[in-house]
């Protein structure tokens, strides 16, 4: 029985999507973690759907249309919540808020009133149903994977340095404002990326649950990291399979198997865990 899911090949590309989104999704959540933004990721998460039903209406369930609408309303919501921060006394966070929540609604109304069923509209918002996936979708994964991998490797230090030490990056370099906005791009990448193997509403959760692992086993960002991608894969595939077997949407059991790996960290995680809290071992003395 365990075999079984193997041997379907939509499965098999469900799989292969998911080990390839946490490739690229572990690192971007650990600094969407670092640099405290991990509700405008959630943000964004939703604000693609807009751009989504549009190259929907343009072209069905082509996955080209679909992906660079969703690229095209990430970057636009981005920009314009930049923007209003900017010229109003509205915080960024507050201004993303209202995005997120008007871009949801918007996305979900212009699917529904043109003719998309309850089954379509459950996969744009949960995922694949059972964890089946097409080869086109797993392809559109594999390229923004590998090209968030290599760009993120690209931007690495003076990224971590902004975390660090802001102060001293902008001393030294101009680099800052380049690597942020690169790190946006990737960040819009493997949301579309989540949209597609885990749907719109919960896409986000192997972006960040997985860094939240990471932080409670690792002080340094390079193992948060590796952490984060290990977390992200077990979460991928654990929860692919249990998709299959039960017959959900891939989006719910990624994001609950992640969760249960969360719960257990924060209970025993060697940093900052409760119970290390509550039993801490015996400090080195002199």
């Amino acid at each position: 029985m365990f075999t079984e899911a193997f041997n379907d090949e939509s499965v098999r590309h469900s799989l292969a999507a998911v080990v390839a989104l946490a490739l690229s999704a572990g690192p971007v959540g650990v600094f969407l973690m670092l640099r405290r933004m991990s509700l405008v990721g959630d943000a964004m998460s939703h604000a693609i759907l807009p751009g989504v039903a549009l190259g929907f209406l343009a072209a069905g369930l082509s996955v080209l249309p679909l992906t660079l609408g969703g690229l095209a309303a990430g970057f636009l919501i981005a920009v314009l919540a930049g923007a209003v921060s900017r010229a109003t006394a509205l915080q960024e966070d507050a201004s993303l808020a209202v995005f997120l929540l008007v871009s949801l609604a918007f996305g979900v109304l212009i699917v529904t009133i043109n003719g998309i069923d309850v089954e379509q509209l459950m996969e744009f918002l949960f995922g694949e149903t059972a964890a089946k996936m097409d080869a086109d979708k797993l392809l559109v994964i594999a390229v923004n994977g590998t090209v968030s991998t290599i760009a993120f490797a690209l931007i690495y230090r003076p990224l971590a340095l902004d975390c660090v030490d802001p102060g001293f990056l902008r001393s030294v370099s101009r680099a800052g404002g380049v690597a942020h906005l690169t790190f946006l791009v990737l960040l819009v990448l493997n949301l579309i990326s989540a949209f597609y193997a885990l749907g719109t509403l919960l896409g986000m959760g192997i972006i960040i649950i997985p860094a939240a692992i990471a932080r409670f086993w690792a002080r340094d960002i390079s193992g948060m990291i590796a952490l984060a991608v290990a977390s992200a894969l077990v979460s991928g595939v654990v929860g692919v399979l249990f998709a299959f077997h039960a017959g959900i949407p891939s989006g719910p059991a990624v994001t609950l198997v992640a969760g249960l790996g969360y719960i257990l960290s924060v209970l025993f995680g060697s940093v900052g865990g409760l119970v290390w809290r509550l039993f801490p071992g015996r400090h080195l003395e002199a």
